[in-house]
C-alpha cells in the first residue's frame, strides 16, 4: 500500500470518530459497572464499536460518492485514489470483523451475566439503524428523521457498553444514553443549518422546513433536554449530589451555546455542543470514579 492510499483510507474510515466511538463505548462500561470478569469484554465490544464505524463511515461516502464527484471531488472515492468496489468489500469486512468481536465479547459474558444477550440485541438495534440511515429508506436524506437516528447510534453507543458487562437494565446508563442523544440531536440541527446551502439539492433538513432561526431555536430546547438528563443522576440519588461540579463544564457549554446560535455561528455552535458531549461523558466517569 503506497502513502497516498493509505492515507486516503484513514480519510474515508475517520479516525477521531471512530476512536471517539471506542471509548464512548468503554466510558458506558465503567460508568455502569466494569470489573476483571467483564474487561475482555468490553475491550471486545470497544473495538467492535471502532470497526462498526469505520464500515459505516466507508459506506457513506460510497452512497455519497456521486454527489461528492460535484461538491467534494477531493475526497477519497470521487478522486480515484479509492476504487467503490474495494470500498463496498472494505466496508463489509470491516462490519463482518465487528459482528465477530462482539460475538466474541457476548460469549464471553454468557457465563457471567443473565443479560448477556443485550450486547446482541443493541449491536442489532445499531445495525439496523445505520443500514437504514445509508441504505433502505436513507434516512440521511430524511432532514430530522436522520438526525434522530444518528442521534440514537451515539446514545446507544453508550448503552452497548453497558450491556458489555452486562448492566444493560441500569436506569443510570440510560439516562447517560439519553444526555448523548438530546445533545448531540441538537448538533445535529445545527450542522444542517451550517450545511443549508450545500444540502439543497439533495436533503430536506429541518432548517429548509422551518428556516434558520426556528430550527436553532428548536435545536436549543433540545439541548435543554440533555441538561435536565445530565443532572437527574444526581437528583435520584446515583451520585452525590455535590458531584454535579463535574458536569458543570458541560452545561455551561451547552447552555452558553445560545449566544453563538442566535449570531449564527452555526460551525463553532456545533463545535461547542460536541464539546460539552464530551465533557458530559467525563463528569459521569469522574463522578464513578470518586464514589
Amino acid at each position: 500500500m503506497t502513502q497516498s492510499s493509505y492515507k486516503a483510507w484513514l480519510e474515508i474510515s475517520r479516525p477521531p470518530n471512530v476512536i471517539l466511538g471506542g471509548i464512548t463505548c468503554y466510558l458506558g462500561g465503567y460508568i455502569a459497572g466494569i470489573d476483571d470478569s467483564t474487561s475482555l469484554a468490553l475491550i471486545l465490544s470497544s473495538s467492535s464499536v471502532m470497526l462498526f464505524m469505520a464500515a459505516g463511515n466507508v459506506v457513506n461516502d460510497i452512497m455519497d460518492s456521486a454527489i461528492d464527484a460535484d461538491a467534494h471531488p477531493s475526497r477519497p472515492i470521487p478522486s480515484g485514489r479509492i476504487n467503490r468496489s474495494l470500498a463496498k468489500g472494505v466496508a463489509g469486512g470491516l462490519w463482518i470483523l465487528s459482528l465477530l468481536l462482539m460475538g466474541i465479547s457476548a460469549n464471553l459474558l454468557k457465563g457471567i451475566a443473565d443479560l448477556w444477550w443485550g450486547a446482541i440485541l443493541i449491536w442489532s438495534i445499531a445495525a439496523i439503524l445505520m443500514l437504514s440511515y445509508d441504505l433502505g429508506p436513507r434516512t440521511k436524506q430524511r432532514g430530522l428523521v436522520g438526525n434522530i437516528v444518528i442521534s440514537l447510534l451515539v446514545g446507544v453507543v453508550i448503552i452497548f457498553g453497558a450491556a458489555s458487562v452486562g448492566m444493560v437494565y441500569l436506569p443510570l446508563i440510560w439516562l447517560v444514553g439519553a444526555t448523548s442523544f438530546f445533545i448531540n440531536l441538537a448538533r445535529e440541527i445545527i450542522k444542517d443549518c451550517e450545511d443549508l446551502e450545500a444540502d439543497s439539492k439533495t436533503r430536506n433538513s429541518l432548517p429548509m422546513a422551518v428556516g434558520k432561526e426556528k430550527a436553532r431555536m428548536i435545536a436549543y430546547s433540545i439541548s435543554m433536554g440533555g441538561i435536565v438528563c445530565a443532572a437527574l443522576p444526581y437528583y435520584l440519588g446515583y451520585f452525590h449530589l455535590g458531584f454535579l461540579l463535574f458536569q458543570l463544564p458541560a452545561i455551561l457549554l451547552v447552555l452558553t451555546c445560545n449566544g453563538k446560535m442566535m449570531a449564527g455561528d452555526d460551525k463553532s455552535c456545533q463545535l461547542q455542543l460536541r464539546q460539552g458531549l464530551v465533557m458530559g461523558l467525563l463528569g459521569f466517569s469522574a463522578s464513578v470514579g470518586f464514589s
